[in-house]
């Protein structure tokens, strides 16, 4: 072959009979995802019946072509290349049943005819984004290279008087059927059409050639698109020289006149010159629908792909299928759709494609026509039809022979063992981890977690048991390559959690984060790497002089210890630490507390609230010593309580808490609260103090409604308070009873309102306040003995006569 060979000449048009394709290629134009593409490429296949297909694509693929043909795969799956050094460094070429490749390639194989991909290899392309793009990843080949030619389907639609390209395109190509003539006549028709669209690009390109030679100089002297093509020009001649029977190309609509073009050998090896490489692996991976309907796969999003799936697969009545599927999904969210509703909403699509000028109703008319006839004209029901099948959630699958790290691989082994698939579609799961299974599953989810594998994400439980969790589970292929940059951790799940734990311990910024990072583990199960997670948490406490970081970090040490009896965690050295961690608290925490402005003042009471909850948890636990430490917290809040140094809100707080936990007596937090109230104390202090005793969500209106003498401090002060200093205390008094329930609001309104000689405690007979009569009402209270034994596990079956469950005051 000379140095003027071409890949093709300008004649177009088909061959003369199957495999007769004279001097020149096969070229298939295409619309990536086009379903309507897609059939035209069977059929020009079919009548052709070239030697070789040729199809655009990484060519590290080539020996993955077979999984095609494998019953266990199932489009939409897309090729994954990653480098080999930089995992997170990857693309993908999304593939769905109704995509024109995909086609090809099953043709091919069903056909027993070789095929190829023919673009620019992974290695450049992979390498070349890494010298212009650091930091990307997961993305599409096409979203690789500059888009200078903007979007010829736009430009094809305004030349042809369209506004909507997806709309003329649906009009042109996919509206027409299998067999409506030439099978190579609509392949004419679009080279003819990018041709001329080139044609004009370049012209306007010349005016700009002084700005472009500095973007090439700029960007290692190559435009992207021409060195995909000069590869794709290489390829094509080497196939002809050794397939005699011709060869079929299926490529991008706009790479086909830049194959057909007479270009020099020499100048395409010369545009290939000095291209970046690197070492890169190459998979298949699972892809979904919705992942199609982003902009990415070979640069072309699609806004539909479940419309466009479902005109692909129809084998006739489109329309009418398609408003059958809607009609079934809107029955399954109850609603009340009949067969006379898909009659009629096909009568108004029909019609409104008419008004409209198209040929067939398309996925505008449909939609209309759903939303009048089906959704009573309301979007909500619509928005779920647009998710669920314009969209869709369709997970594809790939063979377990596609090679894969071993990571992957066991992560693959215990999916299937546990029993849990990943789906496209999000879901709620419930686990149960007395049961093996369930505890498996959280096991596996906690440690994908730990590696940045977000499969699924920790929810809300419906029950406060730390038996139970609840997770929210999607998989989304982009996680495919969070698992291939995991493979550098270990070979299985397990190992490769523990060693990214260990790693994080090491660069952990603070206390706080070590502590998080070792209730993972425990939640994870690694207990080869808690013992240096606990070493590196115990060498940062005894460094960390800061009582806010320690007091950060105790609760969550805390919650840790309650995991070992449904786990079996041994959290011996965890509670040991925990222990110290409170000492240090203690010791530390009256000289924190003074001199705090108002904001820190409100975070160190959020601190004292999360130290008082833990010190409450470890004095629970069964460990030796830890019984002694809520004797020492209650000293601790009556240093607090006592220091004119310490914030209000602190000192409030401290009271409460005591208060609660019955070691103040009412008659003393009265007189505390009496002696803040006084006179002498400044307004804005003593609201604080207020804030900080019956504020912060802690059930202080309940409080007030059953303690006569401590709403009727409250209520002496604030009256006592001068005009002035009342604006002052508001926003903090308005802060701290908004909080409480509207009835608490209205019966605390009620006392205030009858005044302080005609208000007695509520309790008392009589009171005439809403919502409390004059005693107890014993028929009422035996109503709800059955449920209340329930609830604790008492003998349902005994009479109301029982007063065990009765001594709770009204």
């Amino acid at each position: 072959m000379t140095g003027t060979d071409r890949a093709g000449s300008d004649r177009p048009g088909g061959p003369d009979g199957p495999g007769d394709f004279g001097d020149r290629p096969l070229l298939l134009g295409v619309r990536h995802h086009g379903p309507g593409s897609a059939r035209a490429v069977r059929a020009a296949l079919e009548a052709a019946r070239p030697g070789i297909v040729l199809i655009e694509g990484p060519p590290e693929a080539d020996a993955l072509i077979a999984l095609a043909a494998h019953e266990d795969m199932r489009p939409p799956v897309a090729l994954l290349a990653h480098a080999v050094d930089e995992p997170g460094r990857s693309a993908f070429w999304p593939l769905a049943e109704f995509s024109p490749e995909w086609v090809a390639v099953r043709w091919a194989l069903e056909h027993g005819v070789p095929a190829r991909f023919i673009d620019l290899p992974a290695t450049h392309t992979l390498a070349w984004r890494a010298a212009d793009e650091p930091g990307a990843r997961g993305r599409s080949p096409g979203a690789a290279f500059p888009d200078v030619r903007g979007d010829p389907l736009a430009a094809l639609a305004e030349a042809a008087g369209h506004d909507d390209p997806e709309r003329w395109w649906e009009d042109v190509v996919e509206h027409r059927g299998a067999g409506d003539g030439d099978a190579l006549a609509p392949f004419t028709a679009l080279e003819e059409a990018m041709g001329a669209l080139r044609e004009t690009e370049e012209e306007t390109e010349k005016e700009t050639e002084e700005e472009r030679e500095e973007e090439r100089e700029e960007g290692g002297g190559h435009d992207r698109d021409l060195v995909r093509e000069a590869y794709m020009r290489l390829q094509v001649r080497a196939a002809r020289r050794e397939f005699t029977q011709g060869v079929a190309v299926v490529c991008g609509a706009w790479h086909v006149p830049a194959l057909r073009r007479k270009v020099a050998v020499a100048a395409d090896r010369a545009l290939l010159k000095g291209l970046p490489r690197t070492k890169v692996d190459m998979t298949w991976v699972p892809w979904t629908h919705r992942r199609l309907s982003r902009a990415g796969g070979y640069g072309a999003g699609i806004e539909s792909p479940g419309w466009y799936g479902h005109l692909f697969a129809a084998v006739d009545r489109p329309v009418e299928r398609w408003l059958t599927k809607v009609a079934g999904l809107l029955r399954e969210e109850d609603r009340i759709v009949s067969p006379a509703h898909v009659i009629e909403a096909a009568r108004l699509a029909g019609t409104l494609a008419v008004l409209r000028g198209r040929p067939l109703p398309g996925l505008s008319e449909t939609t209309d026509a759903v939303r009048a006839v089906m959704c009573d004209g309301s979007d909500v029901p619509l928005a779920l039809v647009h998710d669920r099948l314009v969209v869709g959630d369709v997970l594809g699958e790939v063979p377990a022979g596609a090679p894969a790290v071993p990571l992957q691989r066991d992560l693959t082994r215990t999916q299937r063992r546990l029993r849990l698939k990943p789906e496209a579609s999000e879901r709620e799961l419930e686990l149960d981890l007395r049961k093996e299974t369930d505890a498996g599953r959280s096991r596996l989810l906690h440690r994908l977690r730990l590696l940045g594998v977000d499969w699924g994400a920790p929810a809300a439980s419906r029950s406060t048991g730390t038996f139970r969790e609840t997770w929210r589970l999607r998989w989304e292929p982009e996680l495919s390559v969070r698992v291939a940059e995991a493979g550098v951790w270990g070979t299985t799940v397990l190992s490769a959690a523990t060693a990214r734990a260990e790693a994080d311990a090491v660069t952990a910024p603070g206390l706080a984060e070590v502590t998080a990072l070792a209730e993972r583990c425990l939640l994870a199960e690694l207990p080869d790497a808690l013992p240096p997670v606990m070493r590196i948490l115990a060498d940062r406490a005894a460094l960390d002089t800061d009582v806010g970081h320690l007091a950060q970090a105790l609760p969550a040490l805390v919650r840790s210890l309650r995991y070992g009896d449904v786990r079996g965690t041994d959290t011996g050295a965890l509670a040991e630490v925990a222990a110290g961690l409170a000492e240090r608290v203690f010791v530390g925490l009256p000289a924190a507390c003074a001199a705090l402005d108002a904001d820190a003042a409100e975070e160190m009471r959020r601190h004292v609230d999360a130290v008082h909850g833990a010190v409450g948890l470890l004095g629970d636990a069964p460990a030796p010593g830890h019984r002694d430490l809520r004797t020492r917290w209650q000293a601790v809040l009556r240093t607090l309580c006592a220091r004119d140094t310490v914030p209000g809100v602190v000192r409030g707080r401290a009271v409460r808490l005591l208060l609660d936990d019955g070691e103040l007596a009412p008659d003393q937090a009265a007189r505390l609260m009496g002696l803040v109230l006084s006179p002498g104390t400044p307004p804005a202090d003593a609201a604080a103090w207020i804030e900080g005793f019956v504020g912060g969500g802690s059930g202080g209106g309940m409080l007030l409604l059953h303690d006569e003498r401590l709403l009727a401090l409250i209520d002496t002060w604030l009256t006592g308070v001068a005009a002035e200093a009342f604006t002052d205390v508001l926003p903090l008094l308005r802060r701290t009873f908004s909080a409480y329930e509207p009835g608490v609001r209205r019966s605390l309104g009620e006392l205030v309102r009858r005044g302080p000689r005609a208000r007695g405690s509520v309790t008392a007979a009589g009171s005439g306040i809403p919502g409390f009569a004059d005693g107890l009402d014993t028929g009422r209270a035996d109503a709800v003995l059955p449920v209340v034994r329930l609830l604790l596990g008492r003998d349902a079956g005994r009479g109301p006569d029982d007063n065990d469950l009765v001594g709770v005051d009204a």
